[in-house]
């Protein structure tokens, strides 16, 4: 007969015990709740209307850095932006959209696979006219979401009162590094400055539009009247994070389906999935407006204003917790 002092007690029925770090966040995800419904309110208020396109699509946009996640016979789509411009070209005018959207291997501080994307279209303006929009529009949720006109985040105080700082891109390759804008994009090196060298820089006192892209960095944008190596293109910063991605939006069919085959034959070139061309997209292009179109990633808009160290802290689930 074995020895009782050899047996394993064991608790049975034990009071399961909760999950804190959804626990830690509930006070987060409360702010970002009333960040979502302010975001309705502005645009409701503005005369936009909320749109709900699918999230499964045959063909993204054959974008060189972003890869679509396959799914069934076709995408988890990376934006809602084809889809919201079709229905730009059928005619209407003021159109918004908060859904979730997928980029393959995007994971860190600052990224997941699957997030939380705004994105709004209005006819019969420019990049320049979104600006003040997203001015009118970040300062109403701050207010909203309890900041008041100032936020505090990684130790820097942002005041949103004073005039936004307008930086085209080629100043910044100007002021933040030792090589110009020209220099970076024929040495490949573009792309490095501008995440090692300028990004961080961006937005450290005042949120700060940094504009007119390289033509050969703006697939979808309209090229500027003024200086066509460049695009009506801008990104929004606020301590030193990206925030926002718009553009005046390209209208000509014909030129639309170059850029698409430059940048399939780059996706090949880096040995990435080659995705099928829209045609519904394309061939309803020529009756779309002028127009200009922007993407907010919420859940970094919810890190910025909850002064969060990392993008997990305002989500309900980091994908390594299903």
């Amino acid at each position: 007969m074995a020895s009782t002092s050899n047996i394993e007690h064991r608790t049975v029925n034990a009071e399961p015990s909760p999950n804190w770090n959804l626990t830690r966040r509930k006070s987060n995800l409360r702010t970002r709740a009333v960040i979502l419904q302010a975001i309705r309110t502005f645009f409701t208020n503005e005369g936009y209307l909320e749109v709900d396109t699918p999230l499964l699509i045959p063909a993204p946009a054959p974008e060189p850095h972003i890869d679509a996640i396959p799914a069934g016979q076709g995408f988890l789509h990376t934006s809602p932006e084809l889809c919201m411009k079709r229905l730009l070209a059928a005619g209407y005018e003021r159109i918004f959209q908060i859904c979730r959207c997928w980029r393959a291997d995007e994971r860190g501080g600052r990224h997941l696979p699957e997030f939380t994307m705004l994105e709004w279209y209005r006819a019969e303006v420019d990049y320049l006219d979104l600006m003040r929009e997203c001015e009118e529009l970040v300062r109403s949720v701050a207010v909203a979401a309890g900041n008041g006109m100032t936020i505090r985040y990684r130790d820097t105080v942002i005041d949103l009162t004073t005039e936004w700082e307008r930086l085209t891109v080629r100043e910044a390759f100007h002021r933040y590094t030792a090589s110009s804008m020209e220099e970076a994009l024929a040495n490949d090196t573009f792309d490095l400055l501008m995440v090692e060298a300028i990004e961080p820089r961006l937005g450290s006192r005042r949120p700060t539009f940094l504009h007119d892209y390289p033509a050969q960095h703006s697939a979808l944008a309209r090229l500027s009247a003024s200086d066509p190596t460049v695009a009506e293109r801008f990104e929004l910063y606020v301590g030193g994070l990206e925030l926002a991605n718009a553009f005046s939006e390209l209208t000509d069919p014909v030129e639309q389906r170059h850029r698409f085959a430059c940048a399939a034959a780059d996706r090949a070139d880096r040995k990435r999935t080659a995705y099928p061309l829209p045609e519904p997209f394309l061939n309803e292009l020529a009756a779309m407006p002028t127009a200009a179109g922007i993407a907010l990633g919420i859940d970094r808009l919810v890190m910025v204003l909850l002064d969060a160290a990392t993008i997990d802290e305002v989500v309900a689930f980091t994908p390594e917790e299903l």
